[in-house]
């Protein structure tokens, strides 16, 4: 697992499911384009065969709208919404819930708070009047809060002895700096203590908005119910919310960061500039990760690392695409004796690839597991609504899994070794090393 969690890092899951991999052809899934009455734009796969649907909704800005001072509000804010709204507790509010067979989840991360949602045809109009308290009337009741709050507290504790955790806040303070993706959405031990209720709200106020919304929705509904219910949904929400933050370039000067930490293996975390999604080489630049680290044992690093030398159990890098920066990172744990060596094995293969480029045959296996060995699977409607949102977060139309393949198998050898040549910079990959690394001290 990649040591950049951020949370729940948004867009490696989206890229995972909508570049990565390809809607199976048999499926036949048509995605029909909706608009509210009320002009609330989504997306829809109807299936009757099941009566239930389930629909995902997404508010771009997450947790990157917190004010300053006010770290880990917005986080705390997703986790309130649904203990209590209306006239109803957070016991009422899940009993309403359980009665309907209904199922509700709220998450936030760097770049938007998600709410995904399940529920039988008969329960429908109910399901959605009380996704829409939820949504539109939150209590934030004072004992719901500090509960809550206790909580989240609990989690950043246990963040602060964990090095993977640890080795994360170095790294996004490290590429972002004083950016919002410079710091945990989580908060603080003492920021998340000094929250009030009205920072909360405030929170709310400034991510809960119709100007950036995605909805898709997948099941037992049609196009002019599923406008009619949105519209009641969602058509009462403010219209604008918080400004959204600005971009900011990776912050990248190679060298080592070195953080002691008890115990017998080292957490070593490494990175440098992506590529951002709508770039022309975005997909030749996927195709070079996974030949680099993505794709398991096949890849370079896990060929050298592991398999050559057994200097860990697994290695692994990813592109992330967040909607204001774009990074190219990787991760391992290794014994604190074998730190050293793992490093040096990780610069040579990046050097390697950087100046000589990969292999046709590794290209060609590439764009076999791309584009069929692994396939999307559609095999449940909350899936659907889910990649939906992602394809809608991403820019791409209504039509990209007709054309996705083609994309892939587009791709060039010259391709690939040119953006390897462009993109892989050996002199300014940054390591974190989080333990007792022997041989390893911070530079640069």
């Amino acid at each position: 697992m990649m040591i950049m969690q951020w949370t729940k890092a948004r867009f490696v899951a989206v890229a995972a499911a909508v570049v990565l991999f390809a809607l199976p052809v048999q499926a036949e899934i048509k995605i029909q384009e909706v608009t509210s009455p009320g002009g609330i734009k989504a997306w829809l796969v109807e299936n009757h065969d099941i009566p239930f649907t389930a629909l995902n909704i997404r508010f771009k800005g997450g947790t990157s709208l917190d004010a300053p001072g006010k770290r880990g509000a917005t986080n705390l804010m997703t986790a309130l919404i649904e203990e209590g709204s209306g006239n109803l507790d957070s016991q009422g509010f899940a009993a309403a819930r359980d009665a309907l067979a209904a199922d509700f989840s709220f998450d936030s991360d760097e770049d938007g708070v998600g709410v995904s949602a399940r529920f039988l045809t008969e329960n429908r109009d109910k399901a959605l009047a009380l996704l829409q308290d939820a949504l539109t009337k939150p209590t934030f009741d004072p004992v719901a809060i500090e509960r809550v709050r206790g909580q989240v507290l609990q989690n950043i504790a246990a963040n602060l002895k964990d090095p993977s955790a640890i080795g994360g806040d170095i790294l996004r303070a490290e590429a972002f700096g004083s950016h919002p993706y410079g710091t945990s959405g989580d908060g603080t031990l003492d920021s998340v203590k000094a929250l009030t209720r009205d920072d909360i709200l405030a929170a709310y106020h400034g991510a809960i908005a119709r100007d950036r919304i995605y909805v898709a929705a997948a099941g037992d509904i049609s196009a002019k119910d599923l406008g009619l219910a949105l519209d009641k949904l969602l058509g009462g929400l403010p219209a604008t919310g918080a400004p959204q933050p600005a971009d900011v370039a990776v912050a990248v000067k190679g060298g080592i960061i070195q953080k002691d930490f008890p115990g017998p293996q080292s957490q070593i975390s490494f990175y440098q500039a992506g590529v951002k999604f709508e770039d022309p080489d975005y997909f030749a630049a996927t195709i070079l990760n996974e030949i680099l680290g993505g794709n398991g044992f096949s890849s370079r690093l896990m060929n050298e690392v592991r398999e050559k030398r057994g200097l860990t159990y697994g290695v692994d890098t990813g592109l992330a695409d967040y909607d204001h920066a774009s990074i190219l990172e990787g991760s391992l744990a290794t014994a604190n004796d074998k730190a050293a060596e793992a490093i040096k094995v990780i610069q040579t293969v990046w050097a390697d690839v950087a100046a000589n480029g990969v292999t046709q045959k590794e290209l060609d296996d590439t764009k076999t597991y791309l584009t069929g060995a692994y396939p999307l699977r559609f095999d449940g409607n909350r899936r659907i609504a889910s990649i939906l949102v992602g394809m809608q977060i991403l820019g791409l139309p209504s039509t990209y899994p007709e054309t996705r393949n083609a994309k892939v198998e587009a791709v060039t050898l010259a391709d690939v070794n040119r953006v390897a040549k462009s993109l892989l910079t050996p002199d300014k990959l940054r390591f974190i090393v989080v333990g007792k690394a022997d041989g390893v001290t911070t530079s640069n």
